[in-house]
């Protein structure tokens, strides 16, 4: 199996990234579009009690129970108030359905992968290196690229 990075630094640097791209905070983060299911305002989160402080709890979509976390605190970062752009973007990881509150949903992008350096480490002192893929370069934006399956399995474990 060959491990992310050279994915990224090595033979398929003319691969095309196709990644859906949203806001926490002032930074733009970007996740593998093949990953998202889908994209949703917020419904009626229901708490979970005594769960972790990033989980925000469960919502019910289309007669599925599925875990809501709030990226935020996933990372770290303080948590911001809920506005109308505020989404909910379901992935599925590996099986694992997981839906994650974010500021807002901008745009879907193709990123050639060659544009995509490690992760800096004013970057990785901020978020936890783990859930960090890289950063990708696009005219003059920073897209902070997410490892979902490692920011989702500590989460499902």
């Amino acid at each position: 199996m060959e491990n992310e990075a050279d994915k990224f630094h090595g033979h398929n640097s003319d691969e095309l990234l196709q990644l859906v791209i949203f806001n926490l905070g002032a930074e733009e983060f970007g996740v593998d579009i093949m990953k998202v299911q889908e994209i949703i305002r917020l419904p009626e989160i229901t708490r979970i009690p005594r769960s972790p402080d990033y989980i925000k709890g469960v919502i019910n979509l289309r007669g599925k129970i599925i875990v809501v976390m709030d990226l935020d605190q996933r990372f770290g970062l303080p948590s911001k108030k809920m506005t109308e752009e505020t989404r909910i973007v379901v992935v599925d990881i590996d099986g694992t359905i997981v839906g994650m509150v974010v500021d807002s949903v901008s745009e879907v992008i193709r990123l050639v992968a060659s544009n995509v350096d490690p992760t800096p480490e004013i970057i990785t002192q901020k978020i936890n290196a783990d859930y960090l893929k890289g950063v990708g370069k696009m005219d003059d934006r920073l897209l902070i690229l997410l490892n979902l399956e490692n920011i989702i399995n500590e989460t499902a474990s």
